[in-house]
């Protein structure tokens, strides 16, 4: 018994290599989501323009969606922003934004220094619908179809590689169903 303490520790090196090593092989991007196949949360909430106006789930267009959360301190954010001014000149989604963890002035400035890519922009100011979804950071998009179901998180900055090799599929799949009535 007095041998097998001795190699106590090093079996307990051992597992925690192989579990630091398994945490550092996963992508970060590919975060599961506990709401995919889940309805999106409702809502009530300004805003980032309109601090007057509640925008509910009700506000949202029918059709396919992307919700974008982003915040003015998210460089990552930045990088995207010029490809999401593309994206907004699609008719075959809607694009919203969820403003997180961030200050109203700052979101209204840099949406209007660097375009308005945004349906509308949510100013998720006690951070309750970005908990409801699950962020964690930014910038995140949800994919939800057209029955208001949520496809798909993505962590980290759009581009036209993501787009072209994680989105484009799905919104196909999801234009079809659209067509076959499902």
């Amino acid at each position: 018994m007095g041998k097998l303490i001795r190699f106590l520790p090093l079996v307990l090196v051992v597992a925690l290599g192989v579990v630091l090593y398994r945490g550092l092989s996963l992508n970060p991007m590919e975060l599961p989501s506990a709401m995919i196949g889940k309805a999106f949360p409702e809502f009530s909430l300004y805003g980032v323009y309109d601090a007057k106006t509640l925008k509910t789930q009700k506000d949202l267009k029918s059709g396919i969606k992307l919700v974008n959360v982003w915040g003015t301190w998210c460089p990552s954010c930045r990088v995207e922003h010029d490809f999401l001014m593309q994206l907004s000149k699609s008719d075959r989604f809607t694009i919203y934004g969820l403003n997180y963890d961030d200050e109203r002035g700052l979101a209204q400035n840099w949406l209007t220094t660097l375009g308005n890519p945004y349906e509308f922009s949510l100013f998720d100011e006690e951070g309750k619908l970005s908990v409801n979804l699950g962020v964690y950071a930014a910038p995140e998009t949800f994919v939800i179809d057209h029955n208001n179901i949520i496809r798909k998180r993505f962590a980290g900055p759009l581009n036209p590689n993501v787009w072209q090799q994680e989105f484009e599929p799905l919104l196909a799949q999801i234009e079809q169903e659209q067509k076959a009535g499902n």
